[in-house]
């Protein structure tokens, strides 16, 4: 039981960190920190870097069940308005419409307190396939756990997540010339999902 939880926690860190590089929407394309279109190794790698360091809440260069118990614990903290280490109905409340409003100022991108159809669709299109996650988060989030988890340990190394990340992006690099486009980027994530389909997954 306590394997089963260690590899669920990390699995969940590989899937928030975005190691997957067919993410659906223009969520993928983050790292194209130049903005020509296509994300380099250099670029993917400097992402990583930072995503790394964000979930390693911990700070000791893995990613651990002791990660995700430490994010929930600042969600709580963040949730929990008066400290007093529950949550009411209201506190719960406020979490969520504060939710909501960042998103919307995020895709009201004209700051008019609006949002037009194209606003409204560019945000329809970040979120992507997000609502399936749960879905394939199952056997395909195991696979994603096996295959960076090289020492089989139940943690992962910044080393190993990046090597997964980058064996994701050398596969989805079809013409080979150190970068991904969108429509690399696309077509890898439709791949992926023929190959999910197959197995049954």
């Amino acid at each position: 039981m306590k394997k089963a939880i260690l590899i669920s926690s990390a699995t969940a860190l590989l899937m928030a960190g975005g190691i997957a590089v067919a993410a659906p929407g223009d969520r993928g394309m983050r790292a194209d920190t130049n903005g020509d279109g296509a994300i380099s190794r250099a670029e993917l790698t400097s992402s990583l870097d930072a995503r790394f360091a964000r979930m390693d809440v911990n700070g000791d260069g893995q990613l651990s069940k002791a990660d995700r118990d430490a994010k929930e614990a600042e969600r709580f903290a963040k949730m929990d308005s008066n400290g007093d280490g529950e949550l009411t109905q209201a506190e719960m409340t406020a979490a969520r419409d504060a939710r909501k409003a960042e998103r919307f100022a995020r895709a009201d991108t004209d700051g008019n307190g609006k949002l037009s159809q194209a606003e409204a669709q560019a945000k329809q299109g970040k979120r992507g396939g997000k609502g399936m996650r749960g879905k394939r988060g199952g056997r395909g989030g195991m696979g994603m756990m096996r295959a960076a988890d090289t020492n089989g340990d139940q943690m992962i190394s910044k080393a190993e997540f990046t090597a997964a990340a980058l064996a994701r992006f050398d596969k989805a690099d079809s013409n080979k010339d150190g970068k991904i486009t969108k429509e690399e980027r696309q077509a890898a994530r439709k791949a992926h999902k023929g190959e999910r389909n197959k197995r049954g997954g």
